[in-house]
């Protein structure tokens, strides 16, 4: 009896000492380094004020304390690096061009300085220099050698049972996939606004208000890059979330442009703009689907525009490699009266080319595009995904265009409304967890409404590296 007793006395001891191992684990369990965030400024390096934290070297740059008894005092400095190579047979299909293939690189450099106080304000600070050695043709996207990406004041503070958050000074902004309001990431030089922005969480709601002035390159010399009256655009948002399923959320917005120029019009420009979009996963399908609808004024004419997007696919978890079979259907009005008073064009605002492909051969304005494709995840590290697409015109009454929104001379009003096909891969590859490599080519095969004006078949290729710190 007293065997059996005391068996029982060491099964509860060991059991006991067992949960308070466990637990102590938990309390003292290693936390992780802060990921690395395409917004820098989303970053809290306040995690390195643990010992435990494994290092790497520089950390004493990402981490400066500023307080002895507040470790969420501190600044934290930061670098990106962007060089990719293009190849590109045929800019704008070679229309009105007679210039031979062109080779070049585009690189990117920016440096950031991030001030935050008691986890209640932040100044950050962001320089980028951007330069294209080899490019025949240099656009404002291209270059500007030195100037001023961001600099904003945050303030972060509890407010009911929700949390406010502001922003005053030059920033970037971005909704969703970037169809139409981005960050500009594909091309060399990003677009930063200079703007107010405030928004307020609660529970499953939030709620965006902002107003901006975006951001002209000028690149005659440093920092002189500036934004003015004559270019606005702000609104309201309001998101839901929805438990198990994903997002909506909505906005009503405002852009105005007092230098805008059409086929048929010029003059200053005033669209008010609804968007709905509809985002989530269930199960092994995704989806996004958004609507936008446009409405004002340009000179003397009404504007009326639309555009739709979406995107969606399954993922075979099971299955070796992870196949994703994609879906991407898009598109956007055109204008169907040259000679009437009401503009069908569409504008795309501030758009993420890359949401097509890198080649900039198509502008999300006058087209309907059909994606079907396919990704596989070759390894943790390395995704591929190879597409195909067929591409038409709205209607034939307006122009094809090209990346953002640049028609192509001759063809509205001319041809017929398909348009093309591409084809197109992609290979990423996260190598370290500060290295990224990518490479892109796609193969664009012109149908006769480009051929008719002097368009050909056209070749892009990309070979990118990304290094952040």
């Amino acid at each position: 009896m007293r065997a059996k007793i005391t068996g029982l006395f060491i099964v509860i001891l060991l059991s006991t000492a067992a949960a308070a191992q466990s637990e102590m684990s938990s309390v003292n369990e290693i936390p992780k380094r802060p990921e690395i965030h395409f917004n820098r400024w989303q970053e809290d390096w306040s995690v390195l004020a643990n010992p435990n934290v494994p290092g790497e070297p520089l950390d004493s740059l990402k981490y400066i304390p500023l307080s002895v008894n507040d470790p969420k005092t501190y600044l934290s400095l930061g670098a990106n690096i962007r060089e990719r190579y293009e190849y590109n047979d045929a800019m704008n299909f070679g229309v009105g061009q007679n210039s031979p293939p062109q080779s070049y690189v585009i690189s990117r450099m920016e440096a950031n300085a991030d001030l935050h106080i008691a986890n209640k304000i932040q100044v950050f600070v962001q320089l980028e220099s951007d330069f294209a050695p080899g490019k025949a043709v240099i656009l404002p996207v291209d270059e500007d050698r030195l100037d001023v990406e961001q600099a904003f004041l945050a303030v972060v503070q509890p407010m009911g049972s929700g949390l406010f958050k502001f922003r005053a000074g030059r920033q970037q902004i971005a909704f969703d996939l970037q169809r139409f309001v981005s960050v500009r990431d594909g091309p060399n030089v990003r677009e930063s606004y200079d703007a107010l922005w405030g928004d307020y969480e609660l529970s499953q709601w939030r709620f965006i208000t902002f107003y901006s002035h975006p951001v002209i390159t000028r690149n005659i010399r440093a920092f002189d890059d500036y934004s003015s009256s004559a270019l606005t655009y702000g609104g309201f948002r309001l998101e839901r979330k929805i438990a198990n399923v994903g997002k909506v959320a909505t906005y009503l917005s405002h852009y105005k442009n007092a230098n805008a120029n059409f086929l048929t019009v010029s003059g200053t420009e005033s669209r008010n703009i609804f968007d709905v979009r509809f985002a989530g996963t269930a199960d092994s399908f995704d989806w996004d689907l958004e609507w936008m609808g446009q409405v004002g004024s340009i000179a003397n004419d009404n504007i009326r525009a639309w555009a739709v997007g979406s995107v969606s696919g399954y993922t075979f978890e099971g299955i070796h490699w992870k196949p994703r079979i994609g879906i991407q259907l898009d598109a956007a009005s055109g204008n169907e009266d040259s000679t009437g008073h009401t503009l069908g064009t569409f504008n795309p605002l501030f758009p993420n080319g890359q949401y097509v492909t890198l080649a900039g051969y198509t502008g999300y304005v006058n087209f309907i595009h059909l994606k079907p494709s396919l990704t596989l995840a070759l390894s943790p590290s390395v995704t591929a995904m190879g597409a195909v697409a067929a591409q038409w015109r709205e209607t034939t009454a307006d122009a094809v265009y090209t990346q953002p929104n640049v028609p192509l001379k001759g063809t509205a009003g001319a041809g017929g409304q398909y348009t093309g096909t591409y084809f197109q891969l992609r290979i990423d590859w996260q190598m370290t967890r500060h290295i990224h490599n990518a490479l892109e080519v796609v193969r664009f095969n012109v149908a006769n409404a480009i051929k008719k004006v002097g368009g050909k078949d056209s070749t892009y290729a990309g070979v990118e590296t990304k290094f952040t710190w």
